[in-house]
């Protein structure tokens, strides 16, 4: 059985309950994407991801200065 890291990674923000599951919606529209074919573009969605994780650092990061 694999053991759990103890520390935080710092490049992966606190996520709310929300962001996760943002996340988790985009994870799967991107999952029915790749199968409709190799030629479905992702990118859209990936873009999306990476916006909700870069507003999270952010906000962690704002957080941190208070």
């Amino acid at each position: 059985m694999a053991r759990k890291n103890a520390e935080p990674d710092p490049n992966y923000p606190k996520l709310t309950a929300g962001e996760h599951a943002r996340i988790a919606f985009n994870v799967a529209r991107m999952c029915k994407r790749s199968l409709a074919g190799e030629n479905a573009d992702r990118s859209d969605l990936e873009r999306r991801v990476d916006r909700i994780i870069d507003r999270a650092r952010d906000r962690a990061e704002k957080n941190d200065r208070k």
